[in-house]
C-alpha cells in the first residue's frame, strides 16, 4: 500500500529534489560525490517535513558545499633523480562543530569527487561520535605501491610542505586513510614540526604511540564496526559466537574487524586485497594475515603456501559469493553492486556491517531492506576509527596518555552510544529500524543546530 505525502513532505521533497538537481548540474562530473550527497539528502525528508525552519536558512544548500577546497602540486624527486609530480586535496567540508578532521587517501583513483565523497559523509561520521569535529578529506594520486620508503618520505615532505598552509590543532586535524599508515603519518609530522619550529603531536592523529599517538588506535575502525553490529545483532537475538564472517580487504579496519569477530566467537572464513581473496574453510590465521600484510607488506595469496586448506581466486568480487552470516565490507566504495547483494541474500547473510567508507551501493543497499538484512552504515558503523582520533587529540591536548583498555572502553561506550542513537533518530522521525536514516538524521540534527545557532553564513 503505497501511503500518501503529506504536504509538509512534499515541500521538503521539492526543496531537496531542488538542492540536488542544481548540484548534479554543477558536478555531474562527479559521480562519487553525487551518490553520497543523493544517499543523504532525501533520507532526510522527514526532518524538513518537521522542520521547516532549516529549509528557510537554507541549510542543504550551504552544507552540500564545502566551506574551503584546496588543490596543489606536488612534486618530488624519484631514487633516479627524476622529478615526479602528484595532485593533491585538502576539502575542509564543515567547522560548525569544530575543528575540520578527516583522514589523508594516497592511492592512484583519488580525485576531487571522491575526496568530496569522504569529506561530505565526514562531516555526519564526526557529528555521530559526540567528540567536537568537523568534516573534512584529503589525499593524493600519488600511489606508495612499489616506492621505497626513501621516495614515500620525500612525497610526505613535499605534500606536508603545502599542506601545513591550512591546519593547525585547532583548524584541521588529518590522519591516515588507504596507503596513509603510521609510517607516513610519521613522515608528514616530522615535515609539520620542522616548518613550524615548534612541537605540535595534536596537528595530526594516527601517529605511533612514542611520540603523541593513541594506544588502540590502529585497531579502533576494525573494533568499532564490530562494536556496532554486536548491538545491532542483539536486536534479532543474534550474536557473532559461531557466526560465520566474511571480511573484505586486508589493511587495519579488516584485520582488527576480523580480531575482535574472532575474539567474539566468530569463524571468519575469507578476507582480500586488491589483487584477489583467501577462502579459508577451517577459518583465517590472523597470524599469518598480520605476518604477510604489516610485517612483510606482500600479497594475500602468499596465505595458501602455508594453509593447505585454503584457496585463492583472482579479483575481489567473488568475495561475495561465499556463504555467510555476516558480512563486513572493509576494503574500498561500492565493492558491492546489485548483483553481489541478491547473491550474499541468497546464501542467507543475516547482516551487513560497513568498515570501508559507502562499500554498499545505492541498489545494494535497498536488496539489504527489501529482505530484511540488518544494515549497518558506513558513517556510523566506521566511526570508531574517527573517534579514537578524537580521544588522542584529547590525550594531546592534555598531555595524557591512556591505556589501551582504557581507550577500548571509551571506544565500545562511543559505539553503543552511535547505535543508541542512530535507532533513536529513525524512530523519531518515523523509519524504525532503519539505520542508515538514523544515522543520517542523527548526524545531521547537530551540524545543523549548530549552524542556525552561529549564523553561519
Amino acid at each position: 500500500m503505497v501511503t500518501a505525502m503529506s504536504d509538509s513532505q512534499k515541500v521538503a521533497t521539492e526543496y531537496i529534489d531542488t538542492v540536488y538537481n542544481n548540484l548534479k548540474e554543477k558536478h555531474g562530473h562527479e559521480p562519487e560525490f553525487l551518490q553520497a550527497v543523493k544517499e543523504i539528502l532525501y533520507s532526510l525528508t522527514p526532518v524538513f517535513a518537521q522542520r521547516p525552519e532549516y529549509m528557510e536558512a537554507s541549510l542543504l544548500e550551504r552544507i552540500v558545499e564545502p566551506e574551503r577546497v584546496v588543490k596543489f602540486r606536488v612534486s618530488w624527486e624519484d631514487d633516479h633523480g627524476k622529478i615526479q609530480v602528484n595532485r593533491g586535496y585538502r576539502v575542509q567540508y564543515s567547522s560548525a562543530i569544530g575543528p575540520y578532521k578527516g583522514g589523508l587517501r594516497f592511492h592512484p583513483s583519488v580525485n576531487e569527487s571522491i575526496i568530496k565523497f569522504l569529506g561530505f559523509e565526514q562531516i555526519f561520521k564526526n557529528s555521530l561520535t559526540g567528540q567536537p569535529i568537523g568534516g573534512a578529506k584529503g589525499g593524493s594520486d600519488f600511489d606508495p605501491k612499489g616506492k621505497s620508503d626513501a621516495e614515500i618520505m620525500r612525497f610526505c615532505q613535499a605534500f606536508m610542505t603545502e599542506l601545513h598552509k591550512y591546519i593547525g590543532p585547532d583548524v584541521d586535524v588529518p590522519a591516515g586513510d588507504i596507503g596513509v599508515g603510521a609510517r607516513e603519518i610519521g613522515f608528514l609530522f616530522g615535515q609539520y614540526n620542522r616548518i613550524r619550529g615548534a612541537y605540535e603531536p595534536g596537528v595530526i592523529t594516527g601517529k605511533l604511540p612514542r611520540f603523541g599517538g593513541s594506544l588502540a588506535r590502529k585497531e579502533a575502525t576494525g573494533y568499532g564496526c564490530v562494536y556496532f553490529v554486536q548491538e545491532m545483532l542483539k536486536e534479532i537475538n543474534l550474536s557473532f559466537a559461531g557466526a560465520t564472517v566474511v571480511v573484505s580487504g586486508s589493511g587495519n579496519v579488516s584485520t582488527y574487524a576480523i580480531e575482535k569477530a574472532q575474539q567474539l566467537g566468530a569463524k571468519v572464513v575469507a578476507c582480500s586485497d586488491s589483487n584477489g581473496y583467501i577462502y579459508d574453510p577451517n577459518g583465517i590465521d590472523l597470524d599469518t594475515v598480520k605476518e604477510i600484510k604489516e610485517v612483510q607488506h606482500g600479497r594475500i595469496k602468499e596465505y595458501v603456501e602455508t594453509h593447505s586448506n585454503a584457496t585463492y581466486t583472482e579479483g575481489c568480487q567473488g568475495i561475495w559469493t561465499i556463504p555467510c552470516d555476516i558480512a563486513l565490507p572493509c576494503a574500498t566504495q561500492n565493492e558491492i553492486n546489485e548483483e553481489a547483494a541478491k547473491t550474499l541474500v541468497k546464501n542467507g547473510v543475516k547482516a551487513v556491517g560497513e568498515g570501508a567508507n559507502m562499500p554498499s551501493t545505492l541498489q545494494a543497499i535497498d536488496v539489504y531492506f527489501a529482505n530484511d538484512v540488518l544494515f549497518a552504515p558506513a558513517k556510523a558503523a566506521n566511526a570508531g576509527g574517527v573517534a579514537v582520533s578524537a580521544l588522542e587529540m584529547a590525550q594531546n591536548s592534555m598531555r595524557l596518555f591512556w591505556t589501551f583498555e582504557e581507550v577500548d572502553q571509551k571506544l565500545h561506550v562511543i559505539m553503543t552510544s552511535i547505535y543508541n542513537n542512530c535507532v533513536k533518530a529513525a524512530k523519531e522521525f518515523g523509519h524504525e529500524g532503519n539505520l542508515l536514516i538514523g544515522a543520517n538524521i542523527a548526524g545531521f540534527l547537530k551540524v545543523a543546530d549548530a549552524m542556525i545557532a552561529q549564523g553561519v553564513i
